[in-house]
């Protein structure tokens, strides 16, 4: 017969999940592995966005380096559409985060025990947690931390390519060879009828909004992984 408390319930000891209850185990184990099924479509879903930015980009450039009639406005486009693909994997990365961070709590809290057959690691109010976020989910992130981070990982790159060659194109179509600022300034305004105050503001806003926004996150928000280093990592005790 279990204990029972003095309030004549089940005592707490008794009351917490067996590592040797088959049942217990069997629907914790398909629930792992749901959980994972989900989290890997989402991270398909974040792939395809980006694969989606690297087309279009990669498109572009073969447009504008290809015909020497297309004016470099054309990376304005390519800007716009990248930061828009952006927003869109920054919405997606909160679903995928959400439903990560039910995973790493299935991981550390059901996996290390069993893997280490050590049942007073089955503490703390995981279950609670857990059921709570099942009836009512929630984001674990917010939507500018999610477009850091994704900004971070791989649009910090993409970025930096079309600012390289949206220059670049300045600098090898302009109509006359560019060797003092008001040749650059007619270059910048070749083509079409944007001032050229305008096209340079647009290339210094994104080229310090990204720098900046990138900086940020990597100070504010630890990521997926850290770093621990050969030290940290030795010290490291279950």
């Amino acid at each position: 017969m279990p204990e029972s408390t003095p309030e004549g319930g089940r005592s707490e000891q008794s009351s917490k999940p067996s590592l040797s209850d088959p049942s217990y185990v069997n629907a914790m184990s398909h629930f792992y592995r749901g959980e994972l099924g989900r989290i890997m479509a989402w991270r398909m879903r974040l792939d395809a966005t980006t694969n989606w930015a690297i087309t279009v980009t990669s498109t572009v450039f073969t447009v504008a380096f290809s015909i020497r009639d297309v004016p470099h406005g054309i990376f304005f486009f390519n800007v716009a559409v990248v930061w828009m693909l952006l927003w869109i994997e920054s919405r997606r990365y909160r679903f995928y985060d959400a439903f990560r961070a039910r995973v790493r709590l299935l991981e550390a809290h059901f996996l290390v025990p069993m893997v280490l057959q050590n049942t007073h690691l089955l503490q703390g109010d995981w279950q609670k947690m857990m059921c709570e976020d099942l009836l009512l989910p929630s984001f674990k992130i917010s939507k500018f931390e999610a477009l850091g981070r994704r900004l971070k990982r791989n649009y910090i790159y993409l970025f930096i390519l079309i600012l390289g060659a949206w220059m670049t194109k300045i600098f090898i179509h302009a109509p006359d060879p560019v060797c003092s600022w008001q040749t650059f300034f007619d270059a910048v305004a070749a083509g079409h009828s944007m001032a050229p105050w305008l096209v340079m503001g647009v290339f210094a806003l994104t080229f310090i909004s990204v720098t900046g926004l990138s900086v940020y996150i990597s100070y504010s928000s630890p990521g997926e992984f850290n770093e621990f280093g050969t030290r940290p990592r030795a010290q490291w005790k279950i």
